[in-house]
C-alpha cells in the first residue's frame, strides 16, 4: 500500500483528505506543520508528499526545499490557496511535481496522485517503454524497433517528460520553465520547435503521437 504524507495546516481539510486517501486505498498520514512531518519523516517512508504552502514557522516552500535536499526521487505535490504566477514558478524551480488550487476536487487530486506515482515508479526504473520505443533515463538514449535514435538532452527530456504522463497537456510554458534556464532568451514558441523536430525523428513510431492542444501545448497519446 502506497504511504501518503498530507502537510497541512487546516485541521479540517487535513483530516478530510486523509479520510478519502484512506478509502481510496492509500495509508495517508496527516500533520499540521513542517516540523511534525520532519518528524514522521524521519521514522517512516512515504511514497508521495501533499503540503501546503503558507503553514507557520515553515511555509511549504521552505520545507519542500529541505526535502527536496534530502530526496531527489519523492513526488512532491502543492495545494494551496495561492494561484499567482509567481507562487507556482517558485514551487516547480525548488522541485515539485504537481501544483493544485484550493478549493481542491478530491476526485482529481486522486487522479494527479495515480498520475505522480506511476511516474515515480518510471524514474525509479530509469527506463521507460512505449511499445518499441524504450527510453533509457540514465543512458539518455531512445531506441525504436532496435535502433538507436539521436537526441539531444532537451529533446530527450522533453520527449521523456510527455510519454512519462500520456494524455496529460503540458503548456508551452510548463516546459520553458523545467527545461529552459530562467534567464533563456527563448519565447514559449521555441517548444514548438523541437515538437516539430521530435515528430519528425518519430515519424516512422507507431506506438505513440505528440498531439498540439491548441492554445495550450503539448501531449503525448499512446496509441
Amino acid at each position: 500500500m502506497f504511504k501518503i504524507l498530507i502537510v497541512e495546516d487546516d485541521r479540517d481539510l487535513n483530516k478530510t483528505v486523509c479520510s478519502f486517501l484512506s478509502r481510496s486505498g492509500y495509508e495517508a498520514v496527516g500533520c499540521l506543520n513542517a516540523n511534525d512531518a520532519y518528524n514522521e519523516m524521519y521514522g517512516n517512508v512515504f511514497d508521495l508528499i501533499i503540503s501546503d504552502i503558507m503553514m507557520p514557522v515553515t511555509d511549504g516552500f521552505e520545507f519542500a526545499e529541505t526535502v527536496r535536499s534530502l530526496n531527489q526521487d519523492i513526488p512532491i505535490l502543492f495545494m494551496t490557496a495561492r494561484d499567482d504566477f509567481n507562487s507556482k514558478q517558485r514551487g516547480y524551480r525548488i522541485g515539485i511535481d504537481d501544483y493544485m488550487v484550493k478549493p481542491v476536487d478530491l476526485d482529481e487530486l486522486l487522479l494527479k496522485i495515480g498520475a505522480l506515482l506511476r511516474r515515480a515508479k518510471i524514474a525509479n526504473s530509469k527506463r521507460l517503454t512505449a511499445g518499441s520505443l524504450i527510453l533509457d533515463a540514465e543512458e539518455l538514449s531512445a531506441e525504436l524497433n532496435g535502433e538507436e535514435i539521436p537526441l539531444t538532452v532537451r529533446e530527450f527530456n522533453l520527449l521523456y517528460k510527455l510519454l512519462s504522463y500520456p494524455k496529460k497537456t503540458f503548456t508551452r510554458s510548463q516546459l520553458m520553465n523545467e527545461f529552459w534556464d530562467a534567464e533563456t532568451d527563448s519565447g514559449p514558441r521555441t517548444v514548438d520547435v523541437y515538437m516539430r523536430k521530435l515528430r519528425e525523428k518519430f515519424a516512422d513510431c507507431e506506438d505513440f503521437e505528440i498531439v498540439t492542444v491548441h492554445g495550450l501545448g503539448y501531449k503525448a497519446v499512446l496509441k
